[in-house]
C-alpha cells in the first residue's frame, strides 16, 4: 500500500467517525480521539481556532495549506463539464451526531470523476454556510460526501438562500425533535432517490477546487464542487436547524493560498 492510499484511507475513516457513522458517541470519541482527548466543537475552547490543540491528529487544521471552507472566487474559466451524478438510491438512516444532522445514503449512488466511482455516503448541513461565493454567505449549506473504495474524497456543496420553504428539507426537519432526543442514534429517514436529487439545483454550473474536510482532522486533497445557484430555505427552517444545536456549526473561512478555482 503506497503513502497516498494510506493517507486517503485514514482521511475516509476519520471523516466517517467525525460525522457520526459509528454506533455511539462513546465509540466515536474513543476511536477518533483517544481516552483523554477533548472532543472538538464550534464554541469556546473546543471551537475551530483550538482544534489543532485538542489532538495531535488535528494538526492539519492549523498547518494545512489547502483548507476549507473558502471564499469561492473563480481564478480560471474553463467551462467545466456537468457533474456526472447518478443518484439512484434514497436514504438509509438519519442521525444527529452532535455536530450536524446527517442523512446516510443506501449504497448505489455515485459521482464519476476521471473514470473513478465516488460513492455517495451521506449528506449533512451547516448553518450559516461554510463556503462563501464571491464574498456572499448563505443561511444554509449542504455537503454531499463521496468516497472511492481506496478512500479518496469528493464533496458536492449546495447553497440555500432565504425564500420559500424547501419541501425536501421539511421532510428531514420533521425528524429534528426526535433526533435531538436520541443524539448519536440512527433513525429511519425515508427519503427517495428523487427527493435526494431534488436537493441539487437545476442550473448545473459549479466551481471546482482542491480543499479539505471542514471538520477535524481537516484532511486535505478533497475534491470540492460548489454549485453556483442556490436553492431556497425558509427563515423558519434555517432558524430551526440552528436552534437544534444552540449555535452555528460552520468553520470560518480559510486562506485560499492562491489555489486554482475553476468554473
Amino acid at each position: 500500500m503506497n503513502k497516498l492510499t494510506i493517507y486517503s484511507s485514514i482521511a475516509l475513516t476519520a471523516l466517517l467517525l467525525a460525522t457520526g457513522c459509528s454506533d455511539t458517541k462513546s465509540t466515536k470519541h474513543s476511536e477518533s480521539e483517544g481516552h483523554h482527548a477533548k472532543h472538538w466543537g464550534y464554541t469556546a475552547d473546543v471551537g475551530p481556532s483550538h482544534w489543532s490543540e485538542l489532538n495531535e491528529k488535528f494538526n492539519m487544521c492549523s498547518q494545512g495549506k489547502q483548507q476549507s471552507p473558502i471564499n469561492v472566487v473563480a481564478t480560471s474559466d474553463i467551462e467545466l463539464p456537468a457533474l456526472n451524478l447518478a443518484y439512484t438510491t434514497g436514504s438509509k438512516s438519519i442521525i444527529d451526531n452532535g455536530h450536524t444532522v446527517q442523512v446516510n445514503i443506501t449504497d448505489g449512488s455515485v459521482l464519476k470523476i476521471d473514470g473513478a466511482d465516488y460513492k455517495l455516503k451521506q449528506f449533512h448541513f451547516h448553518t450559516p454556510s461554510e463556503n462563501n461565493i464571491n464574498g456572499k454567505s448563505f443561511p444554509l449549506e449542504a455537503h454531499f460526501v463521496h468516497a472511492t473504495d481506496d478512500g479518496k474524497l469528493a464533496v458536492v456543496a449546495v447553497m440555500f438562500k432565504e425564500g420559500a420553504e424547501n419541501k425536501t428539507l421539511a421532510k428531514i426537519w420533521k425528524k429534528l425533535p426526535t433526533l435531538k432526543a436520541n443524539e448519536g442514534k440512527e433513525q429511519k429517514c425515508g427519503l427517495t432517490s428523487d427527493e435526494v436529487k431534488s436537493l441539487m439545483p437545476t442550473n448545473k454550473d459549479y466551481y471546482k477546487f482542491t480543499g479539505s474536510l471542514t471538520t477535524p482532522p481537516c484532511s486535505e486533497q478533497v475534491k470540492w464542487h460548489v454549485y453556483k445557484t442556490p436553492l431556497t430555505v425558509s427563515k423558519e427552517q434555517a432558524s430551526a436547524f440552528t436552534a437544534l444545536f444552540g449555535h452555528p456549526n460552520n468553520r470560518p473561512i480559510q486562506d485560499t493560498n492562491k489555489r486554482k478555482i475553476e468554473e
